[in-house]
């Protein structure tokens, strides 16, 4: 490692290599550079009326419309408390480059109740922490319905990393999943994710999934630090 920040202060990389953030832990977002992503009543997102709403810092859906940031992102780190109900099926959303028909043309970062019947025996790229269609997490250590949990998504270049409840569980290489049809790993691509992510613009809206397949999903506390 010394080795390679010597050469990298040769090539003036230094300040590069150090400005990096830890991408295997959840941070401080107490720190400079952080903002909240939404105003306390919303004013800054772009959702449908009357769908959305806050109770106490707690943002919820009462159908299926995702809420979009009014901002488009490149390079950034996303960091917020989520909570699940019994058969919670939702997502967040990065490098959406459309908001209507945003499946195709964006990556998802599953959100689900692995402790239900129905998503517990779901393939492992549609259970928690996993990119969505893609690539599964390592190890599960999404909490029980009712419980909060804590999730980190650092988004820099083709890598995303996620951090779940204090463990890194999911660090994708986008470069790789060349295919609309067949990820690295074997596994089939669903058919309404046609675009491999390889190709996917890394420019774009950040976005979270609401009520959907019937069960409500709770949002607090997003906060965003660009990098």
């Amino acid at each position: 490692m010394k080795k390679l920040m010597v050469i990298l202060g040769l090539l003036g990389c230094s300040n590069w290599v150090m400005a990096q953030p830890a991408i295997n832990k959840h941070p401080n977002t107490s720190e400079a550079g952080w903002t909240d992503m939404f105003t306390p009543n919303l004013s800054n997102a772009l959702a449908p009326k009357n769908v959305w709403t806050v109770s106490e810092g707690v943002i919820t859906a009462s159908s299926d419309e995702a809420l979009w940031s009014e901002k488009q992102y490149n390079d950034f780190m996303l960091d917020l408390e989520f909570k699940n109900a019994p058969g919670t099926n939702s997502g967040i959303i990065v490098h959406a480059t459309e908001t209507e028909e945003w499946i195709p043309h964006s990556v998802e970062i599953q959100i689900a109740d692995d402790y239900s019947e129905q998503w517990g025996k779901a393939p492992a790229y549609w259970q928690c922490g996993a990119v969505f269609g893609h690539q599964p997490v390592t190890k599960r250590t999404v909490k029980p319905a009712g419980e909060w949990n804590h999730i980190t998504i650092t988004c820099i270049g083709r890598n995303i990393y996620i951090v779940l409840n204090g463990e890194l569980v999911n660090e994708c290489n986008m470069s790789l999943f060349t295919s609309g049809e067949i990820n690295p790993d074997g596994s089939k691509v669903p058919a309404w994710l046609p675009n491999p992510m390889a190709t996917l613009p890394l420019y774009g809206r950040i976005g979270f999934q609401g009520k959907h397949a019937g069960a409500p999903i709770y949002f607090r506390n997003i906060k965003i630090k660009e990098l």
